[in-house]
């Protein structure tokens, strides 16, 4: 079995950010009720003042606000659904496995049409909440663990945050440029282990405060 991250690794960009930006386009009142807030959000994050599960679950929340939001979701891969890495649909297997941390209502439709099994962030679009853990970094090796999945044959993610997955694969590989370019997963010298830990502990070490 194959497994693959989803944003940056065989979809170019982040596309929970991207259908944001489509629900905007086409809900103007969203331009006050939400883009103001996913702005400050951004700034947070890359200050480092918030830790990735909250700014996720805040990201999130502009799906509570959408109506029609699985009409828009299939809209949205419409057009999108081209932008898929060649080289991975090259390659791509009936049994591979897309494990994200984008929310599932959008990453269902698309592993839907490539014909693939998927495992994303269950979050609930009525009350704006997640019903399982936001599935990142450490989540996704637990829940791969934990629900007793085949052997990882190969892994591929653009993020040194899935090291934990990686090391349950057989064989991993980063995927830099956009999608665009596949290279061996980097040896755990101790500037990569840093690098790792940095990026981990910035999703899960901060204590999370409800508004």
């Amino acid at each position: 079995m194959n497994v693959y991250d989803f944003d940056g690794t065989i979809f170019p960009t982040d596309c929970t950010v991207g259908f944001g930006f489509w629900c905007i386009k086409h809900h103007p009142k969203m331009w006050i009720t939400f883009f103001p807030k996913i702005i400050v959000l951004f700034l947070l994050r890359k200050m480092r003042r918030i830790p990735e599960y909250y700014f996720q679950r805040k990201l999130f929340s502009f799906l509570t606000m959408v109506d029609d939001v699985d009409a828009q979701v299939e809209r949205y891969w419409d057009k999108n659904e081209k932008k898929i890495a060649s080289w991975y649909i090259a390659q791509k297997k009936d049994d591979d496995l897309i494990i994200s941390a984008s929310p599932e209502v959008v990453i269902a439709p698309i592993a839907k049409r490539l014909g693939v099994n998927y495992v994303a962030t269950d979050y609930d679009v009525e009350f704006g909440v997640f019903l399982n853990n936001l599935m990142y970094a450490r989540e996704k090796a637990k829940y791969i663990i934990d629900h007793g999945f085949p052997m990882i044959d190969n892994f591929y993610s653009d993020s040194l945050a899935d090291t934990p997955l990686a090391l349950c694969a057989e064989k991993a590989y980063l995927v830099t440029d956009k999608a665009s370019k596949v290279v061996e997963w980097p040896e755990l010298d101790k500037e990569t282990i840093a690098k790792v830990k940095e990026k981990i502990d910035t999703g899960w070490s901060v204590h999370l405060k409800e508004d």
